[in-house]
Parts: structure tokens; C-alpha cells; sequence
């Protein structure tokens, strides 16, 4: 998992793993949530890793766009 850098300050996401067609994301409670291809769609996965990858916007797009497209959490 890589720490996620989290610019802006005030971000759930504390850490993120991304795969070719997945990204995993890991917030502060500790809860980790797997999306995918399949449970959310090319485009949405692909934002994803790119806002992960810039370490701002994560946690926000996932709450407008993605919040229930999770294909597993624990």
C-alpha cells in the first residue's frame, strides 16, 4: 500500500493500492475497500488511481461518484 499524500489536509484515504483494473483504498477507520472494473466502471477506476496518484480529490470523488461501487470492504 502506498501512503496517500493527501494535500489537501482533511482527507478519509490514509493509504491506496492500485492494480490494472482495481484500486484499494484504505481509509483512517481502517476499513479497506476494493473497487473495481466490474463494480464501478472503467472511467470511475481510472479517476481513481489518477486522484490517488495526485494525493488530492480522493476521498471527495469517491463520496460524489463511486460510494457504494465497492466490490468488497473489510
Amino acid at each position: 500500500m502506498e501512503k496517500y499524500a493527501n494535500l489537501g489536509g482533511r482527507s478519509g484515504v490514509r493509504e491506496y493500492s492500485i492494480g490494472h483494473d482495481y484500486i484499494l483504498v484504505k481509509f483512517s477507520d481502517g476499513s479497506l475497500y476494493k473497487y473495481s472494473y466490474i463494480s464501478a466502471g472503467v472511467e470511475i477506476i481510472e479517476e481513481m488511481k489518477r486522484l490517488a496518484e495526485r494525493g488530492y480529490g480522493l476521498n471527495s470523488f469517491i463520496m460524489r461518484k463511486a460510494r457504494t461501487k465497492y466490490e468488497w470492504k473489510r
